[in-house]
């Protein structure tokens, strides 16, 4: 990619970039997931910002205990951390923060908001970052330079104008780092309110409402170091490759100890089926990777409630063939009355679907379709 001149053919300010016409582009990729392949993406993208050196020393910085939190994502910081704990996309976003390319006043003349919209989202990412405050102007549909004292106290004056705090929501990007949430929070907090929709809300809403009346809490129960200490790992809709590549590490570490790893997942990722470690130099020079998942069953959309189902039916009929052989139950009943309150839903809908489960009409219409690696 390079800078497009004034006087180009286009006649506009900016940075071009080589989009095909037709859309994204799909092509076989044989190799495992990170390795050097992930290097090679990590180089490209701090190549093309122009922060191969300023990006590099960031890097070395991030997650680390006396540097910065990633603002990609929020997958917790080990306790004992190695001298890399970033993964291809917090090194892009990295590298999105700290780019030398500077969408100034000049661009926004040259382009109206309605012009703007045309162009897709990694287009307007590839221009740069602001260099001054902008106003909407409606009636040229464009964005205008205004001073930053200027723009304190236009919003300052909206502020103060709302009969009260909580009239105002206060949005945050995903892309915010901690820090900077982190005194924007207090700066709202102390204007008295705390609206803070942002992007989470999407994500987390539903399980903020829906995971306290089943499991008594609204977030997962797991932390960081349980993956250190169990005996078999379930990773179900997740696409950990693509949308939390540092649980790769942990989840490489759980396999070459031996644990099971069963995905369930319509899309067959790359990384749930193997990983080359960019720290392991043995991986690194033999090209070689680390086999994920175990157990891989490619369920069809919608199809999971019918395979847990389906699994709920073997461990349920494993714990009865157990007690009736005097062997070890495989579920420990006397935990759910001490933990939980009301029946148990499991059970009961075993016991009144029994001939609909037995005949498994869900698996023969197609719902999950089981695949080994």
């Amino acid at each position: 990619m390079s800078e497009q001149s004034p006087s180009s053919s286009a006649g506009k300010l900016g940075v071009q970039v080589n989009e095909p016409e037709s859309g994204p582009v799909f092509e076989p990729y044989e190799s495992p997931a990170g390795g050097w392949g992930a290097l090679r993406a990590v180089a490209r993208a701090l190549r093309e910002q122009s922060v191969v050196l300023k990006g590099s020393e960031a890097l070395l910085s991030m997650n680390q205990p006396d540097g910065f939190d990633c603002p990609g994502c929020a997958w917790p910081d080990p306790r004992h951390t190695s001298s890399f704990e970033f993964c291809e996309n917090g090194a892009k976003a990295v590298s999105f923060e700290l780019t030398k390319r500077r969408v100034t006043p000049e661009f926004f003349a040259a382009y109206t908001v309605g012009e703007l919209e045309k162009q897709s989202d990694y287009w307007l990412e590839e221009q740069g970052r602001l260099t001054e405050p902008m106003r909407y102007n409606n009636a040229t549909d464009r964005y205008e330079p205004i001073s930053w004292e200027d723009a304190f106290a236009m919003i300052g004056a909206e502020l103060r104008a709302l009969e009260s705090p909580d009239r105002a929501d206060f949005y945050t990007s995903g892309r915010t780092s901690n820090e900077a949430a982190f005194l924007y929070q207090i700066f709202v907090r102390r204007f008295g309110t705390n609206n803070f929709p942002d992007c989470s809300n999407m994500c987390h809403e539903a399980t903020s409402v829906g995971l306290p009346e089943s499991i008594g809490i609204g977030k997962g129960t797991v932390v960081l170091e349980d993956f250190d200490q169990t005996d078999a790992i379930f990773v179900i809709g997740q696409n950990p490759g693509t949308n939390s590549p540092r649980m790769m590490t942990p989840l490489r570490e759980a396999s070459r100890r031996g644990v099971p790893i069963v995905a369930m997942n319509p899309l067959r990722e790359r990384a749930l089926e193997r990983f080359a470690a960019p720290q392991d130099p043995i991986e690194m020079a033999t090209f070689s990777s680390t086999p994920i998942a175990s157990e891989y069953c490619q369920v069809r959309v919608g199809g999971d409630v019918a395979a847990l189902k389906g699994v709920m039916k073997l461990v349920l009929e494993a714990h009865d063939a157990a007690v009736r052989e005097g062997r070890e139950p495989v579920l420990d009943l006397p935990f759910t009355p001490s933990s939980s309150k009301g029946r148990s839903p499991g059970r009961h809908r075993r016991c009144r679907d029994q001939d609909r489960c037995g005949r498994r009409r869900e698996w023969r219409s197609g719902a999950c379709c089981p695949a080994r690696n």
